[in-house]
């Protein structure tokens, strides 16, 4: 828990966002958050609840909103990166003529999950974070990530996060930073492995909610099939990180790898899970001709499925790594229209119980490379 407290700025006020920047005001720090809204501004301010993104969870008062993105960021000792990855570097360039910023004094840390489109293959988030700022912050970012729901992090539900950079001061400080009632942080130095983590897990589970869905009334799925698809998918996730450039075995069994595919798994917060039920319950596939149309116009689903979005990088990771995952690749041809959602979860795990040579089935463990 902070001893002192600090002047910390978050830029995005989205429901993570604003969790994030309540726990931490909660520890005794002075928070600004920055929103695009008028209503999302006007709500923390005067009522100390975001209404339109976390509604019904009242905000700390030391957390305060504004409009202004330069105020938001400028003269603070930490800020936080909460903006979708779509937008994350030009919302970034909008400040990074302030001092602090030109001189590298403020530590920045991402709370963005997922891939960033990149020369040469989908990128990570770090990355594009430090070529937005500028020289003065290159392997000196952190990122922040774990099984984290907004929703429990804004009640002071407690959590485990992890802050992970390259340079082991910034991510240590960062970590005292979020020791804060309801948290409990750690500091890794995996960077590459954390962000794959945090943005590969939300392609296993809408796949897990998928089958959730389907084992309500099926013979043949059930819990113990839920948990091979999980074990099967946080070996996909180890092989997706080495093949990127991830440090630590430990990485993937720790709160940022089986911890955080768990609850979003498992969560009845988790979007990711209720989209992969509403493929199945309510056909929301039918609307979308294929996965792209499917991201070009995600805001008809009503809500943010992020694995959409990163299965189609990580089917390209995939190509250009040559791996074999076969759960990812079975969500990325269910989105892309190419094979019904009962009959690819029923090639992957459909064993009726036929004599072994009678049927076909996908091994989904194979050995990391």
């Amino acid at each position: 828990m902070s001893m002192e407290g600090h002047k910390v700025g978050v830029i995005g006020a989205g429901a993570w966002g604003t969790a994030l920047a309540t726990a931490v005001a909660r520890g005794g720090n002075e928070v600004q958050a920055w929103a695009m809204e008028d209503d999302v501004v006007s709500s923390i301010n005067s009522e100390h609840e975001n209404k339109r993104y976390l509604a019904g969870y009242k905000l700390d008062p030391r957390l305060s909103a504004s409009k202004d993105i330069e105020e938001v960021a400028a003269g603070k000792e930490f800020l936080f990166l909460a903006s979708p990855s779509l937008y994350l570097a030009p919302t970034i360039k909008k400040f990074t003529h302030l001092p602090n910023l030109r001189d590298g004094s403020t530590i920045v840390a991402a709370l963005t999950k997922g891939f960033i489109p990149a020369d040469g293959g989908p990128g990570l988030i770090l990355p594009t974070v430090e070529a937005a700022l500028g020289e003065d912050y290159k392997d000196k970012t952190v990122y922040v990530a774990g099984p984290s729901h907004a929703e429990e992090v804004a009640m002071g539900k407690i959590t485990g996060l992890i802050a992970a950079s390259f340079h082991h001061r910034n991510a240590i400080k960062v970590r005292n930073l979020l020791r804060v009632p309801g948290i409990m942080a750690y500091a890794s130095f995996d960077t590459v492995g954390v962000q794959v983590c945090a943005a590969a897990k939300n392609v296993i589970a809408v796949v897990y909610g998928a089958l959730d869905a389907l084992s309500e009334s099926s013979q043949i799925f059930g819990d113990n099939t839920e948990s091979l698809v999980m074990a099967a998918g946080l070996n996909e996730i180890q092989k997706i990180g080495f093949a990127m450039g991830a440090m630590y075995a430990e990485t993937f069994t720790s709160i940022s790898g089986v911890g955080d595919l768990d609850v979003t798994c498992k969560s009845k917060y988790g979007r990711n899970r209720r989209f992969g039920q509403d493929i199945i319950k309510t056909d929301m596939l039918s609307q979308f001709k294929d996965l792209d149309d499917l991201i070009a116009n995600v805001k008809k689903i009503g809500y943010l499925p992020e694995g959409a979005v990163a299965c189609k990088y990580v089917h390209e990771v995939a190509v250009q790594k040559k791996l074999r995952l076969p759960i990812c690749d079975a969500l990325y041809r269910v989105l892309n229209k190419e094979v019904s959602p009962q009959q690819c979860l029923e090639e992957l795990v459909g064993n009726k119980g036929e004599p072994r040579d009678n049927f076909t089935r996908v091994d989904l463990f194979t050995r990391v490379e």
